[in-house]
């Protein structure tokens, strides 16, 4: 995904680990997990949010132990 001007605004909510970026595609999704590749969905709001966006639009499954 290139950064233009339009995608500025979701670039910089999606640096933050505390605030919630808010609905995404599943491509802004899947560049917010490699961003917060270190961090957990109990911890980072982003990486929450962009595992519950790829989940229901069918690009990732979760294990049985992930809905617990």
């Amino acid at each position: 995904m290139q950064l233009s001007e339009l995608n500025m605004h979701i670039a910089a909510a999606l640096l933050g680990c505390g605030a919630d970026p808010g609905p995404m595609q599943a491509e802004q999704a899947h560049a917010a997990m490699q961003l917060h590749l270190d961090c957990t969905v109990d911890e980072c709001r982003v990486r929450r949010r962009a595992r519950d966006t790829l989940v229901e639009s069918g690009h990732c499954v979760l294990e049985e132990r992930a809905l617990r």
